[in-house]
């Protein structure tokens, strides 16, 4: 069976990513997946050179105890046949493990959903050449609302009751750097927003589905409801209980008054570019010290972690592959 274009799904996390990724699952024709695979910015960190046949085995050892190995449906024996045989870099790893997943479903195509892609789309184009890059973008103030929620924000030591503006620094860092290297995709890149697939969904699957060239009828979607087009993966899981689900726009209700003016006075000139209106329906004032302070650090800190965890053994140190692979 000849593969069909791969659809790669990115953005900062908690953008929606996972909703996205069950829309199109529920619209039929994609190999099913529900976990990410994680190859570019855990696997090949903590395993090194894939040619190396060394390190493919001992990635094997592990992968073969991990989540992503027991949702696959793969034959263990086979899939590492597979990959002793012909990886030689974490690119040919994603393509064995995925190509054999949507062969033995039956279907044609496959979605990659891991959202830290975003610095990597260079290389994934480069290594898989008629990849579609989808870039969904989500209002920064429901985003760090979530990360903080899930404590995924990760503030410097100094910063640390600063969570949600560290969240909101890292939110402008990745989705700039991924419309950056979007821009240079060209016809292979589409971005679309969380909130008009929640406010306009057939419209927005329409748009998106002539990009992907695949038939994304929104009421065959709605009918099929596969994971979070059924039950939403929320953060704010009492929202949910209580009836009161609203993810677009929480954070006029939930993010604390003290704040907000400082969060938009670090990003809402972005926020402004991207098509986002701020709560006070005004440019922020000009920046003071403290948020010139906190861009400048924080966007070289997020330039260091990322180099350092694909250039030097301080990777080992910044990935954990227990917590996001392996099913305890």
């Amino acid at each position: 069976m000849a593969m069909k274009p791969p659809v790669f799904i990115v953005g900062c996390p908690r953008s929606g990513t996972s909703y996205l990724y069950h829309l199109l699952l529920s619209s039929g024709g994609f190999a099913e997946f529900h976990t990410q695979m994680n190859v570019f910015d855990v696997l090949e960190p903590i395993y090194g050179d894939l040619s190396v046949l060394r390190n493919r085995t001992r990635m094997m050892n592990d992968w073969l105890h991990s989540k992503a190995f027991n949702v696959s449906g793969l034959e263990a024996e086979k899939i590492r046949a597979a990959v002793e045989s012909d990886c030689r870099s974490g690119s040919d790893f994603l393509r064995i493990v995925m190509d054999g997943i949507a062969r033995k479903q039956g279907v044609a195509r496959w979605i990659d959903s891991t959202p830290t892609n975003i610095p990597h789309l260079l290389r994934i184009k480069k290594d898989f050449p008629d990849a579609l890059i989808v870039h969904i973008i989500r209002d920064p103030r429901d985003v760090a609302l979530s990360l903080d929620k899930r404590g995924w924000s990760r503030p410097l030591p100094w910063d640390h009751n600063k969570a949600l503006l560290a969240a909101g620094l890292y939110w402008e860092w990745i989705v700039r750097k991924g419309r950056k290297l979007g821009s240079l995709l060209r016809s292979d890149y589409f971005e679309t927003r969380y909130e008009d697939l929640v406010n306009q969904p057939a419209e927005t699957l329409t748009r998106l589905g002539v990009f992907l060239q695949h038939d994304l009828d929104y009421g065959r979607i709605q009918q099929a409801s596969i994971g979070s087009v059924k039950i939403p993966l929320t953060s704010f899981k009492e929202d949910l209980e209580r009836g009161q689900f609203t993810p677009v726009g929480r954070w006029k209700d939930k993010f604390p008054a003290e704040h907000l003016v400082l969060f938009e006075n670090l990003v809402g000139d972005y926020m402004q570019e991207l098509g986002y209106t701020l709560s006070s329906n005004s440019r922020p004032a000009k920046q003071g010290l403290t948020a010139r302070r906190m861009r400048s650090v924080y966007r070289r800190f997020y330039d260091f972690k990322q180099w350092a965890k694909i250039n030097t053994p301080l990777s080992r140190l910044m990935v954990d592959y227990s917590a996001i692979l392996i099913d305890k």
